[in-house]
């Protein structure tokens, strides 16, 4: 297997998000202004495909109350990449962080949205 570097990755997954590839939950807010919204379990699930690595897993909180999760990458040198930072706005603030371990079988949640992001990732690397 051919190693890919993050930073060839970054952009070829930011091109592939779209509306299409949003948490259903998250696609009231998402926008071109803010494109990282709604990607974060789908982007870490493509990154952990091409790169390993563990799944992180957080709460996020507004006001001291849980409204969602959070995913990203802890990479096996011991990084934490989170490409979908930018999606959060002041009042939300990430709670933790607990390796997040990941099924045998696709995804149950946002398997299409999954699915069209990494074929877009996959199709710019020309795979």
């Amino acid at each position: 297997m051919v190693m890919i570097e993050l930073e060839v990755l970054r952009p070829l997954v930011e091109a592939g998000w779209g509306a299409d590839t949003c948490d259903p939950e998250d696609l009231a807010d998402w926008s071109v202004e803010n494109p990282s919204r709604g990607q974060c379990g789908v982007t870490a699930l493509v990154l952990q495909d091409l790169l390993g690595g563990e799944l992180m897993l957080a709460e996020v909180h507004v006001d001291g109350v849980k409204v969602g999760y959070h995913y990203w990458n802890r990479f096996p040198d011991g990084r934490e990449v989170d490409l979908t930072a930018g999606q959060f706005s002041p009042h939300e603030v990430v709670v933790g962080g607990e390796v997040q371990q990941r099924p045998s079988h696709p995804p149950r949640r946002c398997r299409e949205q999954y699915e069209l992001l990494r074929e877009r990732v996959l199709g710019a690397l020309g795979r």
